[in-house]
């Protein structure tokens, strides 16, 4: 099994590692009032900053309540200053993102720091399944979260799910559910942004008749509708800070009472939250409360946006054309062209996993054939015009080559664009086959040939069955 050295970190780099390996950091205080202070850093994310959220704080004022975040990947280790007031300072510029020299010194308000490579490895298990319940994903990031929460659904850990909408929040919890022991009990979803704020703690904890106006017979809130099972908490950001302490004590007491009830009521039952919000930043703000903010994120999972996860995207994309096929026979069966493997992969989705499964039901429905081209995709504001180009330029080699008299036979039963297909995908599988025997299989050397990604060359060779 390869693997790099990047200094700070060894990260496995063969697609079948079931770990990825961290050299364990230290973040050493060179000046200011920390100075002298070291944190061991043996997570591929930490955030740091003045508030007790991150996970380093600083007693520097100058800071920001949430001022930057490491995050160790294949690049390196990366700082990314976190919108702060004073900024983040590398040589004396400051800087949004960059990805850090083993030893380089760098400034957050009146504080100078370094990160410094440690002799510890931490081996960070990375799942072997390309899925967790209904979620799929073969991404180093994805299958880290899938091997974390292999260990975490048994139990009845308190989860928060973070991510930007359309990540699979909702998918993740339901999974979480699936695989533990609440399994057969109810699982409820109570939805803190699509409720009323005067309804809501109706809602989350029921409330007598006759508590309120309009309240004509007594309701069962979503802690006892849960009870046995999980209980759901999406967009959990959006919950009145009002309601907040009394969620804060029914996650610690298992006990409540309903609106203009005076009987305490004891519940059994998981809790997930999951919100797209920034809740450090809202604890910073007050809007949150930063007790609530601990007693939720026991088990704190962070889901990347798909633009940070281009292996999954074409994984993703096969699987939504497969269910549209399931459901509608009559399409037969539809593959990706080359071309829109390529838009797929480079299109950088602000909607996530939810505007790529949209997208491919679209294509899948009302594409002319079964091989799904570029134009099939609309993709809003992206140029696809490269992909255009090329198979503009395969048909013009089609046309050449008719002309002059190679494979000129046709067979007018078979529509123009599926002929065509055909004799696009036999130039492929010829170019394909003499590339990787010219570079003796060498996969980067051939892509860097070809003018193509490493990641679209293999898709192309699993197409074709090529090894």
């Amino acid at each position: 099994m390869g693997e790099k050295d990047l200094g700070l970190q060894t990260v496995f780099v063969d697609d079948r590692a079931t770990s990825r390996r961290l050299r364990r950091a230290r973040l050493v205080v060179l000046d200011g009032p920390d100075e002298g202070k070291t944190f061991d850093l043996g997570k591929s994310r930490v955030t740091v900053g003045r508030a007790r959220v991150n996970d380093v704080t600083l007693a520097d004022g100058s800071i920001s309540s949430t001022h930057f975040e490491l995050i160790a990947d294949e690049s390196g280790v990366v700082l990314k200053d976190l919108g702060s007031t004073n900024g983040t300072l590398l040589g004396g510029c400051r800087v949004r993102e960059v990805v850090l020299a083993p030893g380089a010194s760098f400034r957050a308000g009146n504080t100078t720091l370094m990160l410094e490579p440690g002799d510890e490895v931490v081996e960070i298990p990375l799942s072997s399944d390309e899925h967790f319940g209904g979620v799929l994903g073969r991404s180093v990031a994805m299958r880290e979260i899938f091997a974390v929460l292999g260990k975490v659904a048994p139990s009845d850990l308190t989860c928060l799910i973070q991510g930007d909408t359309g990540t699979g929040k909702e998918r993740i919890a339901r999974a979480i559910h699936e695989r533990s022991r609440r399994k057969g009990k109810p699982y409820v979803v109570l939805d803190c942004s699509s409720i009323p704020r005067d309804l809501m703690e109706s809602y989350v904890f029921g409330h007598e008749k006759g508590a309120f106006t309009g309240a004509v017979s007594q309701r069962q809130g979503a802690f006892e509708q849960a009870d046995g099972g999980t209980l759901f908490l999406d967009e959990i950001g959006e919950l009145d800070v009002n309601l907040q302490p009394k969620l804060l004590r029914v996650l610690e007491n298992r006990e409540f009472k309903r609106v203009g009830g005076s009987k305490t009521v004891r519940t059994d039952c998981r809790v997930i939250a999951a919100t797209n919000r920034g809740l450090r930043d809202m604890v910073n703000d007050g809007t949150f409360r930063e007790d609530l903010y601990f007693r939720l994120s026991i088990v704190n999972v962070e889901l990347p946006r798909l633009s940070s996860r281009r292996d999954d995207v074409i994984l993703l994309a096969d699987h939504f054309l497969r269910e549209v096929t399931a459901s509608n026979p009559e399409l037969g069966e539809l593959r990706l062209s080359a071309d829109a493997i390529e838009a797929l992969v480079g299109y950088p989705w602000p909607g996530n996993v939810r505007e790529l499964k949209n997208v491919m039901v679209r294509a899948g429905n009302l594409a002319a054939g079964p091989s799904i081209v570029p134009a099939d995709l609309h993709l809003h504001g992206y140029s696809v015009s490269s992909a255009a180009s090329r198979e503009e330029a395969a048909s013009r080699e089609v046309t050449s080559a008719g002309e002059r008299g190679e494979g000129s036979e046709v067979d007018l039963d078979v529509a123009f664009k599926e002929a065509k297909q055909e004799v696009i995908e036999r130039f492929e599988l010829a170019y394909l086959s003499e590339l990787i025997e010219a570079h003796d299989g060498n996969i980067s050397r051939a892509s860097r040939a070809a003018g193509i990604t490493r990641y679209h060359l293999r898709e192309l060779l699993k197409k074709y069955e090529l090894k």
